[in-house]
Protein backbone atom coordinates (compact mmCIF):
# COMPACT_ATOMS: atom_id res chain seq x y z
CA UNK A 1 0.00 0.00 0.00
CA UNK A 2 1.42 3.75 -1.18
CA UNK A 3 0.14 7.25 -0.31
CA UNK A 4 0.32 10.32 -1.16
CA UNK A 5 -1.01 12.95 1.27
CA UNK A 6 -1.18 16.95 1.37
CA UNK A 7 -1.02 19.17 4.31
CA UNK A 8 -2.15 22.77 3.77
CA UNK A 9 -3.08 25.13 6.56
CA UNK A 10 -3.91 28.94 7.11
CA UNK A 11 -3.55 30.74 10.46
CA UNK A 12 -4.16 33.90 12.01
CA UNK A 13 -2.49 35.04 14.68
CA UNK A 14 -0.70 31.97 15.91
CA UNK A 15 3.07 33.52 17.18
CA UNK A 16 6.19 32.16 15.91
CA UNK A 17 4.66 30.38 12.55
CA UNK A 18 4.22 30.93 9.02
CA UNK A 19 0.58 32.30 8.22
CA UNK A 20 0.48 29.22 5.49
CA UNK A 21 2.01 25.64 5.11
CA UNK A 22 2.05 23.25 2.87
CA UNK A 23 3.60 19.57 3.52
CA UNK A 24 4.01 16.91 0.48
CA UNK A 25 4.05 13.39 2.18
CA UNK A 26 4.73 10.16 -0.06
CA UNK A 27 4.64 6.54 2.55
CA UNK A 28 5.02 8.46 5.77
CA UNK A 29 7.95 10.26 4.36
CA UNK A 30 8.55 13.83 3.89
CA UNK A 31 8.77 14.83 0.31
CA UNK A 32 8.30 18.55 -0.33
CA UNK A 33 7.48 22.10 1.86
CA UNK A 34 6.59 25.19 0.99
CA UNK A 35 5.59 28.12 3.40
CA UNK A 36 4.63 31.91 3.38
CA UNK A 37 8.22 32.93 4.86
CA UNK A 38 10.23 31.35 2.81
CA UNK A 39 7.68 31.32 -1.08
CA UNK A 40 9.05 28.61 -2.36
CA UNK A 41 8.69 24.62 -2.53
CA UNK A 42 12.02 22.74 -1.54
CA UNK A 43 12.22 19.56 -1.85
CA UNK A 44 12.86 17.14 0.64
CA UNK A 45 14.33 13.73 -0.46
CA UNK A 46 17.33 13.87 -3.28
CA UNK A 47 15.39 11.29 -5.07
CA UNK A 48 12.38 13.80 -5.50
CA UNK A 49 14.81 15.75 -8.07
CA UNK A 50 14.05 12.77 -10.40
CA UNK A 51 10.94 14.50 -11.34
CA UNK A 52 12.68 17.18 -13.04
CA UNK A 53 13.80 14.62 -16.04
CA UNK A 54 10.15 14.31 -16.67
CA UNK A 55 9.49 18.22 -15.92
CA UNK A 56 12.38 20.60 -16.01
CA UNK A 57 10.15 23.51 -14.51
CA UNK A 58 8.78 21.44 -11.95
CA UNK A 59 9.45 23.11 -8.76
CA UNK A 60 8.91 26.42 -10.42
CA UNK A 61 5.40 25.01 -11.61
CA UNK A 62 5.16 23.66 -8.18
CA UNK A 63 5.62 26.76 -5.83
CA UNK A 64 3.19 29.11 -8.33
CA UNK A 65 0.86 26.69 -7.22
CA UNK A 66 1.57 26.81 -3.87
CA UNK A 67 1.48 30.63 -3.85
CA UNK A 68 -2.08 29.90 -5.37
CA UNK A 69 -3.45 27.76 -2.61
CA UNK A 70 -1.60 30.39 0.05
CA UNK A 71 -4.11 33.34 -1.09
CA UNK A 72 -6.63 31.35 -1.67
CA UNK A 73 -6.84 29.51 2.22
CA UNK A 74 -6.29 33.17 3.19
CA UNK A 75 -9.89 33.85 1.67
CA UNK A 76 -11.06 30.69 2.48
CA UNK A 77 -10.01 31.20 6.59
CA UNK A 78 -11.51 35.12 6.67
CA UNK A 79 -14.91 33.52 4.77
CA UNK A 80 -14.91 31.20 7.76
CA UNK A 81 -14.42 33.87 10.25
CA UNK A 82 -16.73 35.81 8.79
CA UNK A 83 -20.02 33.50 8.22
CA UNK A 84 -19.23 32.59 12.03
CA UNK A 85 -18.95 36.04 14.00
CA UNK A 86 -15.18 35.71 14.47
CA UNK A 87 -12.90 38.37 14.72
CA UNK A 88 -9.63 38.46 16.08
CA UNK A 89 -7.53 35.25 18.28
CA UNK A 90 -6.18 32.41 16.68
CA UNK A 91 -8.11 30.48 13.78
CA UNK A 92 -7.04 28.03 11.90
CA UNK A 93 -8.22 26.13 8.59
CA UNK A 94 -6.41 23.09 7.18
CA UNK A 95 -6.84 20.80 4.31
CA UNK A 96 -5.58 17.09 4.27
CA UNK A 97 -5.74 15.56 0.30
CA UNK A 98 -4.05 12.72 -1.02
CA UNK A 99 -4.78 9.06 -2.26
CA UNK A 100 -3.64 5.61 -1.79
CA UNK A 101 -2.71 2.91 -4.23
CA UNK A 102 -2.37 -1.17 -3.72
CA UNK A 103 0.41 -1.75 -5.74
CA UNK A 104 -0.82 -5.74 -5.41
CA UNK A 105 -4.82 -5.60 -5.77
CA UNK A 106 -4.66 -2.05 -7.85
CA UNK A 107 -7.18 -1.11 -5.45
CA UNK A 108 -7.51 2.68 -4.93
CA UNK A 109 -8.53 5.34 -2.25
CA UNK A 110 -8.99 9.11 -1.97
CA UNK A 111 -9.54 11.35 0.83
CA UNK A 112 -10.14 15.53 0.98
CA UNK A 113 -11.01 16.36 4.71
CA UNK A 114 -11.40 20.04 5.91
CA UNK A 115 -10.70 20.98 9.60
CA UNK A 116 -11.13 24.45 11.28
CA UNK A 117 -10.22 25.42 14.59
CA UNK A 118 -9.18 22.14 15.61
CA UNK A 119 -12.52 20.34 14.68
CA UNK A 120 -13.49 17.89 11.96
CA UNK A 121 -15.19 20.55 9.41
CA UNK A 122 -16.07 19.06 6.15
CA UNK A 123 -15.16 16.47 3.78
CA UNK A 124 -15.90 14.69 0.61
CA UNK A 125 -17.45 10.91 0.76
CA UNK A 126 -15.69 9.66 -1.85
CA UNK A 127 -18.59 7.15 -2.65
CA UNK A 128 -21.62 9.38 -2.99
CA UNK A 129 -19.53 12.02 -4.50
CA UNK A 130 -20.98 14.22 -1.85
CA UNK A 131 -19.91 16.44 1.44
CA UNK A 132 -20.26 15.57 4.71
CA UNK A 133 -20.80 18.29 7.26
CA UNK A 134 -20.26 16.52 10.67
CA UNK A 135 -21.26 19.87 12.40
CA UNK A 136 -24.19 22.41 11.71
CA UNK A 137 -22.06 25.31 11.05
CA UNK A 138 -20.69 23.49 7.93
CA UNK A 139 -24.20 22.46 6.51
CA UNK A 140 -24.28 25.92 4.00
CA UNK A 141 -20.45 25.49 2.70
CA UNK A 142 -22.02 21.34 2.22
CA UNK A 143 -24.82 22.69 0.57
CA UNK A 144 -22.93 25.04 -1.62
CA UNK A 145 -20.01 22.76 -2.59
CA UNK A 146 -22.76 19.80 -3.42
CA UNK A 147 -24.11 22.22 -5.91
CA UNK A 148 -20.80 22.65 -7.52
CA UNK A 149 -21.05 19.94 -9.99
CA UNK A 150 -18.20 20.73 -12.39
CA UNK A 151 -15.80 20.75 -9.53
CA UNK A 152 -17.02 17.63 -8.23
CA UNK A 153 -16.70 15.98 -11.68
CA UNK A 154 -12.78 17.11 -11.63
CA UNK A 155 -12.38 15.94 -7.83
CA UNK A 156 -13.34 12.79 -9.18
CA UNK A 157 -10.62 12.07 -11.87
CA UNK A 158 -7.92 14.34 -9.61
CA UNK A 159 -8.67 11.03 -7.10
CA UNK A 160 -9.20 7.67 -9.30
CA UNK A 161 -5.98 9.04 -12.05
CA UNK A 162 -4.09 12.48 -11.72
CA UNK A 163 -3.51 11.67 -7.92
CA UNK A 164 -2.83 8.26 -8.50
CA UNK A 165 -0.48 8.28 -11.73
CA UNK A 166 1.37 10.95 -9.91
CA UNK A 167 1.83 8.66 -6.62
CA UNK A 168 3.19 5.41 -8.60
CA UNK A 169 5.58 8.12 -10.56
CA UNK A 170 6.59 9.14 -7.16
CA UNK A 171 7.42 5.86 -5.77
CA UNK A 172 8.81 4.48 -8.88
CA UNK A 173 11.46 7.65 -8.44
CA UNK A 174 12.14 6.43 -4.45
CA UNK A 175 12.01 2.91 -4.98
CA UNK A 176 15.06 2.13 -3.15
CA UNK A 177 14.05 4.45 -0.30
CA UNK A 178 10.37 3.69 -0.54
CA UNK A 179 10.59 -0.11 -0.78
CA UNK A 180 13.47 -0.97 1.47
CA UNK A 181 13.33 -2.84 5.35
CA UNK A 182 15.00 -1.39 7.85
CA UNK A 183 15.26 -3.31 11.16
CA UNK A 184 15.29 -0.92 14.87
CA UNK A 185 17.51 -1.12 17.55
CA UNK A 186 15.75 -2.33 20.88
CA UNK A 187 16.19 -1.45 24.46
CA UNK A 188 14.70 -1.78 27.80
CA UNK A 189 14.67 1.49 29.45
CA UNK A 190 13.44 2.62 33.10
CA UNK A 191 13.72 6.58 34.87
CA UNK A 192 13.35 5.38 38.10
CA UNK A 193 13.27 1.67 40.41
CA UNK A 194 9.74 2.36 40.91
CA UNK A 195 8.78 3.35 37.04
CA UNK A 196 7.52 1.26 34.31
CA UNK A 197 9.50 -0.72 32.01
CA UNK A 198 9.89 0.58 28.44
CA UNK A 199 10.39 -1.59 25.48
CA UNK A 200 11.64 0.98 22.41
CA UNK A 201 12.33 0.22 19.40
CA UNK A 202 13.98 2.72 17.31
CA UNK A 203 15.70 3.29 13.02
CA UNK A 204 12.86 1.19 11.25
CA UNK A 205 11.26 1.39 8.31
CA UNK A 206 8.53 1.13 6.86
CA UNK A 207 6.46 2.45 9.92
CA UNK A 208 3.74 -0.66 9.49
CA UNK A 209 5.02 -2.44 12.31
CA UNK A 210 3.53 -3.47 16.21
CA UNK A 211 5.07 -3.66 19.51
CA UNK A 212 3.96 -5.37 22.68
CA UNK A 213 4.46 -7.17 26.12
CA UNK A 214 3.99 -10.56 26.55
CA UNK A 215 3.08 -13.30 29.48
CA UNK A 216 4.19 -16.65 29.28
CA UNK A 217 4.29 -16.09 25.59
CA UNK A 218 0.39 -14.24 25.89
CA UNK A 219 -0.31 -10.92 24.58
CA UNK A 220 -0.93 -8.60 27.58
CA UNK A 221 -3.86 -6.33 27.60
CA UNK A 222 -3.48 -4.78 31.09
CA UNK A 223 -1.04 -2.95 32.36
CA UNK A 224 0.43 -2.37 29.60
CA UNK A 225 0.83 0.87 27.15
CA UNK A 226 1.36 0.45 23.87
CA UNK A 227 2.48 4.26 21.84
CA UNK A 228 2.21 5.23 18.76
CA UNK A 229 4.60 4.98 15.54
CA UNK A 230 7.20 8.49 15.33
CA UNK A 231 9.16 9.77 12.69
CA UNK A 232 12.76 10.48 13.37
CA UNK A 233 14.93 13.16 11.78
CA UNK A 234 16.54 10.59 9.10
CA UNK A 235 13.23 8.95 7.69
CA UNK A 236 13.05 5.74 10.03
CA UNK A 237 10.56 5.37 12.93
CA UNK A 238 10.10 4.22 16.54
CA UNK A 239 7.99 3.07 18.52
CA UNK A 240 7.35 2.48 22.55
CA UNK A 241 5.36 0.17 24.66
CA UNK A 242 5.59 0.64 28.73
CA UNK A 243 4.78 -2.48 30.65
CA UNK A 244 3.93 -1.61 35.25
CA UNK A 245 6.29 -3.44 36.97
CA UNK A 246 5.53 -7.39 37.27
CA UNK A 247 5.64 -8.61 41.04
CA UNK A 248 6.01 -12.01 39.43
CA UNK A 249 8.87 -13.56 38.13
CA UNK A 250 10.32 -11.01 35.62
CA UNK A 251 11.49 -14.13 33.24
CA UNK A 252 8.12 -14.97 32.41
CA UNK A 253 7.52 -11.57 30.42
CA UNK A 254 9.31 -10.14 26.86
CA UNK A 255 9.01 -7.40 24.53
CA UNK A 256 7.67 -8.30 20.98
CA UNK A 257 8.60 -6.17 18.21
CA UNK A 258 6.77 -6.79 14.48
CA UNK A 259 7.67 -5.44 11.32
CA UNK A 260 5.81 -5.85 8.14
CA UNK A 261 7.62 -8.09 5.56
CA UNK A 262 9.54 -9.49 8.19
CA UNK A 263 8.89 -13.21 9.38
CA UNK A 264 10.96 -13.54 12.49
CA UNK A 265 9.60 -11.42 15.39
CA UNK A 266 12.18 -9.43 17.59
CA UNK A 267 11.82 -10.69 21.17
CA UNK A 268 13.62 -8.89 24.05
CA UNK A 269 13.06 -10.79 27.22
CA UNK A 270 12.71 -9.00 30.22
CA UNK A 271 16.08 -8.75 32.10
CA UNK A 272 16.98 -6.24 35.23
CA UNK A 273 20.70 -6.40 34.07
CA UNK A 274 19.46 -5.27 30.40
CA UNK A 275 17.79 -2.51 31.57
CA UNK A 276 19.34 1.02 31.00
CA UNK A 277 18.73 3.66 33.26
CA UNK A 278 19.93 6.43 34.93
CA UNK A 279 19.27 7.01 38.20
CA UNK A 280 21.22 5.84 40.98
CA UNK A 281 25.24 4.91 40.56
CA UNK A 282 24.15 3.14 37.34
CA UNK A 283 25.79 5.44 34.25
CA UNK A 284 23.19 6.08 31.69
CA UNK A 285 23.92 3.54 28.63
CA UNK A 286 21.35 5.01 26.21
CA UNK A 287 22.55 5.84 22.91
CA UNK A 288 20.89 9.26 22.07
CA UNK A 289 19.25 7.98 18.79
CA UNK A 290 17.65 5.07 20.90
CA UNK A 291 15.69 8.18 23.17
CA UNK A 292 12.08 10.22 21.83
CA UNK A 293 14.46 13.39 21.07
CA UNK A 294 12.31 16.08 22.39
CA UNK A 295 12.49 18.37 19.96
CA UNK A 296 11.70 15.88 16.92
CA UNK A 297 7.99 16.03 18.91
CA UNK A 298 8.51 19.58 18.31
CA UNK A 299 8.35 19.45 14.80
CA UNK A 300 6.18 16.99 14.57
CA UNK A 301 3.92 19.13 16.30
CA UNK A 302 4.60 21.90 13.89
CA UNK A 303 3.92 19.95 10.91
CA UNK A 304 0.57 19.12 12.79
CA UNK A 305 0.10 22.26 11.45
CA UNK A 306 -0.37 24.59 14.60
CA UNK A 307 -2.02 22.29 16.74
CA UNK A 308 0.68 22.08 19.72
CA UNK A 309 0.59 26.11 19.28
CA UNK A 310 -3.35 25.98 20.15
CA UNK A 311 -3.43 23.05 22.49
CA UNK A 312 -5.51 21.19 20.46
CA UNK A 313 -4.86 17.30 22.41
CA UNK A 314 -8.03 15.71 22.60
CA UNK A 315 -7.77 13.79 19.42
CA UNK A 316 -4.15 12.61 19.89
CA UNK A 317 -4.01 8.71 19.66
CA UNK A 318 -7.40 8.32 17.75
CA UNK A 319 -6.94 6.37 13.95
CA UNK A 320 -8.28 7.03 10.92
CA UNK A 321 -10.60 4.51 9.65
CA UNK A 322 -11.03 4.38 5.87
CA UNK A 323 -13.88 6.37 4.18
CA UNK A 324 -14.97 7.78 7.75
CA UNK A 325 -15.06 11.27 8.43
CA UNK A 326 -12.42 11.61 11.44
CA UNK A 327 -9.77 13.90 13.44
CA UNK A 328 -7.74 15.71 11.03
CA UNK A 329 -4.85 15.17 13.47
CA UNK A 330 -5.41 11.72 13.73
CA UNK A 331 -3.02 10.11 10.65
CA UNK A 332 0.23 8.22 11.51
CA UNK A 333 2.00 10.53 8.82
CA UNK A 334 0.47 13.69 11.12
CA UNK A 335 3.77 12.70 12.97
CA UNK A 336 5.80 13.88 10.16
CA UNK A 337 8.46 15.90 10.54
CA UNK A 338 9.85 19.09 8.51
Amino acid sequence: MHSLKHFLTASSEVTNFPEFVAVGIVDDIQVGHYDSNTKRVEPKQDWMNKITEDKADYWEWLTERAVYHQQTFKVRLDTFKRRFNQTGGVHIVQWMVGCEWDDETGEVHGYDQFGYDGEDFIALDLKTWTWVAPQQRAVSIKQEWDNNKAHLAYLKIYYTKECVDLLKKFVNYGRSSLMRTDLPTVSLLQKTPSSRVTCHATGFYPNRAMMFWRKDGEELHEDMDKGEILPNHNGSFQISADLQLPSDDWGKYDCVFQLSGVKEDIVTKLDKREIKTNYGKTSMRMNPMNTVIPIIAIIAALVLLGLAVIGYKKYRGRKCKRHKLCSFWCFKFLNVIL
